[in-house]
């Protein structure tokens, strides 16, 4: 198993190196002396992308530095990291195994896209109650995932760690500095902390979150020493995985103007945040915001299921 073997899925390769993408302007509905662009990290890879490459590409190569085989991660039923850990580990042969959150799961391996995907790819699967999720950093748990698998690399869920941290400080150029707000959203931290640590004098970070909750914070400042980002807590739907029909008006209104894909979990959420600022003239006059686009696109199908059992809108793909 050699890295400098390409991840390449049909006919797009793409391999664990330095990879810039590109900025795209976006066409604001209303008249303001704002410029948003978006930076289009889900283009970086068609499964294993946005901040999921950023945060895979240093742990696998230490995965393979240390000589492990196999690969260990946790994840629940629409996981966009476990889909990008069973195809980048299928692809750079390790082995995989996701712990998965939810024991009914089991039994649906076949009708859930995410799980199925990941079957595809050779992933071996534990399923959990949710009350043994929360106790997945337990030294006893892990433990007992190490009795049972045998020797694995650990990938921590949503893939944060300090190596993760250290992928995702290069999602920024340097001939970025003149943006003054760089935003993203906000999921375990590990994103907005490598954008913060990489972060230019004069730049702001802001941070959506997609959950409740004031962890957030504590668990961002573990990475970082700067003190000029922001968790902007108010567009998270109601917690991870809520959806409504605003949301997915809105984002089927911004593919439809911009032509550009949302998420529901992480993007979508972010920038209805973002248009929401600008209409409420958050940001100064004359600001050059840019927005990180995390991929996460192969969720839709999944959350699209979710939708149609509450007679709600589907989102357009």
């Amino acid at each position: 198993m050699l890295f400098c073997v390409d991840l390449a899925i049909s006919s797009q390769t793409v391999n664990f190196e330095f990879e810039h993408t590109r900025n795209q302007k976006i066409n604001l509905p209303f008249e303001v002396d704002v410029e948003l662009y978006i930076k289009r990290e889900d283009e970086l890879h068609a499964f294993v992308s946005g901040n999921k490459y950023r945060k895979l590409k240093y742990n696998l190569k230490e995965a393979e530095k240390l000589g492990f085989d196999t690969l260990l991660t946790f994840g629940g039923a629409f996981s966009n990291h476990i889909a990008s850990v069973a195809l980048a580990g299928q692809i750079l042969g390790f082995k995989t195994i996701g712990v998965i959150r939810g024991e009914e799961l089991s039994a649906k391996i076949d009708s859930n896209p995410t799980l199925s995907f990941a079957k595809q790819n050779a992933m071996r699967f534990k399923f959990v109650s949710r009350q043994t999720y929360r106790e997945k950093t337990s030294e006893r748990f892990l433990t007992e995932l190490k009795s049972e698998f045998n020797n694995f690399y650990l990938v921590p869920e949503g893939g944060t760690n300090t190596l993760a941290v250290k992928g995702c400080e290069e999602i920024l150029r340097d001939t970025e500095h003149n943006f003054d707000f760089i935003c993203c959203p906000v999921g375990t931290g590990g994103t907005i902390s490598g954008l913060i640590n990489c972060s230019k004098p004069g730049q702001q970070v802001l941070g959506f979150p997609a959950l409740k909750g004031a962890f957030l914070q504590d668990d961002i400042s573990k990475f970082v020493s700067k003190t000029n980002w922001e968790l902007i807590a108010d567009y998270h739907f109601g917690g991870y995985g809520k959806v409504n029909a605003e949301l997915v008006d809105f984002i089927n209104q911004f593919k439809l103007e911009n032509n550009i894909q949302l998420d529901p979990i992480y993007t979508g959420k972010m920038l209805f945040g973002i248009m929401d600022l600008i209409k409420k003239q958050y940001f100064p006059s004359g600001s050059k915001i840019l927005a990180i686009h995390t991929g996460g696109l192969q969720g839709i199908v999944g959350m699209n299921q979710v939708l149609k059992t509450k007679n709600l809108p589907l989102i357009e793909i």
